[in-house]
């Protein structure tokens, strides 16, 4: 006889800034024959600046620690700490008290790092036991101040489809551009919730893909902050090279060289990043890599793992029976384009499944 889905939600304490915890673990611990009882388990983060890898990639690295913290290294590599992130202005975020600003972490490394890196706040594994499942925290110390971090898991033998729809998302007439999708005044997320309460779902997912024909655009879930999105990740799209730039080296040798110079660093090290993402990934001497002299001309969507999907948590774990998109505090879908959408628009598909 298969089991009803099980929710089971953990605290996290990361011992690091960038931390990889074990939580397939923490579930056994809790509940015993999980992966026994269980085919599959959707993991889910309320945070923007720790979650999952797929269970795909984490598979390339072998399912190690130490290879997924090189991975996430990499990328740090392109997003190093205080590059000059406008996010990390808090003198000019007027959505912040006085009291917040005093506290509120410059961390736009780190939500780039997600953003880039393909880190995801859900996803979908088949248990296999003894193999782990991995949450990734890129800011899980900030100075003196350790995080408290959550996570919920729920486990199910079957994923039913229940509807899906086709929606118009508007954007501007701007090459770079990013839209929340959240934004009330679009609708779509009221929308979203209607349909989750139409067809009664009390544990299941949403999944949010671009439609087929759409090209040069992505989707992630963040935070949707003003400097962040409009500047910060603005920038990387344009110009992958920017903020490695801003931590440029030996600058103080010869100061009059520096424009020069910390671009010519700038390539340096971006190749050296690649070339890093290319060994931990098992791609050196593929054809992979014969195309890394070429990223230097290209822009950064095409090698930052931005993905074409986001899966957002149905769960009824405040009011029995009644499901519920469960997203954290400062999370929403957004979608990001490099490029001019036909008509300002763009088409996104839309699932709804229920688990049992």
């Amino acid at each position: 006889m298969s089991s009803a889905p099980a929710e089971i939600t953990l605290t996290l304490t990361p011992r690091s800034r960038l931390d990889v915890i074990d939580v397939s673990k923490r579930i056994a611990s809790e509940c015993s024959d999980f992966a026994s009882r269980f085919r599959r388990a959707l993991y889910t983060s309320p945070h923007t600046t720790a979650g999952y890898l797929e269970q795909s990639l984490c598979a390339r690295l072998s399912h190690d620690p130490r290879s997924l913290e090189e991975y996430l290294a990499a990328f740090q590599g392109l997003f190093p700490p205080d590059a000059g992130y406008q996010h990390d202005e808090l003198q000019l975020r007027n959505e912040l008290s006085k009291e917040q600003k005093k506290t509120e972490p410059r961390n736009g490394d780190s939500h780039l790092t997600f953003i880039g890196s393909g880190l995801r706040n859900c996803v979908s594994y088949v248990n296999h036991p003894g193999t782990p499942a991995y949450f990734i925290d890129l800011d899980g110390v900030n100075g003196s101040t350790t995080r408290r971090r959550t996570t919920t898991v729920i486990g199910f033998n079957r994923e039913r489809k229940m509807g899906s729809d086709r929606i118009r998302v508007p954007v501007s007439e701007h090459p770079v551009d990013s839209v929340n999708i959240k934004d009330p005044r679009l609708g779509i997320f009221e929308y979203l919730s209607r349909m989750v309460e139409k067809y009664d779902i009390d544990k299941g997912r949403v999944d949010l893909s671009l439609a087929p024909g759409e090209r040069n655009a992505g989707l992630t879930v963040n935070e949707y902050e003003t400097l962040l999105m409009r500047h910060d990740l603005a920038e990387v799209i344009r110009n992958p090279l920017r903020f490695v730039a801003e931590k440029g080296k030996n600058m103080v040798v010869d100061p009059m060289a520096i424009p020069h110079k910390t671009i010519n660093y700038a390539k340096y090290d971006l190749v050296q990043v690649v070339n890093k993402i290319l060994d931990v990934l098992g791609a050196s001497n593929s054809p992979i890599e014969r195309i890394v002299d070429k990223l230097l001309a290209v822009p950064a969507s095409r090698f930052l793992r931005m993905k074409r999907s986001v899966s957002l948590l149905i769960s009824d774990g405040e009011v029995h029976g009644k499901g519920k998109i469960v997203q954290g505090t400062y999370q929403s879908p957004i979608l990001v384009q490099w490029d001019r959408a036909k008509a300002e628009t763009r088409q996104l598909e839309i699932s709804f499944s229920r688990f049992e």
